[in-house]
C-alpha cells in the first residue's frame, strides 16, 4: 500500500476504536478490539479487523452488533475526520491471536509429551506463559519462510505488510 492509505488505515483504526469504546451504547460490543483497518486504494471501502473475546455465541452476537453499528460509526467519522470520502466499513473477525494461542498450547503439550486434544467448539484457550530457557540452553532464531521483496513480510492474516525497516 501507499503511505497515504497506511496513514488513513491507522487514523481510521484509532478513531473507530474510540467511537466504539465511547459513543456506541450497545453492551454486546464491550469485548471487541479493532486490531487493523485495510482501505482500498480508492478509499471507498475499508475492512475493519476486530478481535472478540468470549464464547462462539457471544462472538457472533458481537459481530452482528458491530455490523449494525458501522453506519453510526461511519457518520461519526464524517464529523471527526477531514477527508474527502469516508469509506464504507466492512467488519471482519481477526482470529490471529486465538490461532497463535492454540499453536503455542499445542507446542507446549507436545513438548511435555502429552498428546494434544482438540478443544470443544468455541472453547477459549488460556494465554500461554513464555518458557524461559534452562541454564546453558540457547534458542535459535527461526529462518525466514517467505520470499517476498526486501522490506515486505506477511502478517497473521497472510497479507503483505511493510516492515519497519522498509519505511526508512
Amino acid at each position: 500500500m501507499t503511505q497515504r492509505t497506511d496513514r488513513v488505515d491507522e487514523l481510521l483504526r484509532q478513531e473507530i476504536g474510540q467511537i466504539l469504546a465511547r459513543d456506541v451504547a450497545d453492551p454486546r460490543i464491550g469485548f471487541a478490539t479493532v486490531t487493523d483497518v485495510e482501505t482500498s486504494p480508492d478509499l471507498r471501502h475499508a475492512r475493519v479487523w476486530v478481535s472478540v473475546i468470549g464464547q462462539k455465541a457471544d462472538r457472533e452476537a458481537t459481530i452482528h452488533a458491530l455490523e449494525r453499528a458501522m453506519l453510526f460509526v461511519r457518520r461519526e467519522l464524517g464529523t471527526r475526520l477531514r477527508i474527502k470520502r469516508i469509506p464504507e466499513l466492512h467488519v471482519r473477525v481477526d482470529d490471529s491471536a486465538e490461532r497463535g494461542t492454540r499453536v503455542l498450547h499445542l507446542l507446549s503439550e507436545l513438548e511435555s509429551g502429552v498428546t494434544p486434544e482438540e478443544p470443544s467448539d468455541g472453547e477459549s484457550l488460556p494465554t500461554p506463559v513464555a518458557r524461559l530457557p534452562n541454564p546453558g540452553e540457547v534458542f535459535a532464531e527461526p529462518e525466514p519462510t517467505t520470499s517476498l521483496p526486501m522490506g515486505r513480510s506477511r502478517n497473521a492474516r497472510g497479507t503483505k505488510s511493510k516492515s519497519p525497516r522498509a519505511s526508512r
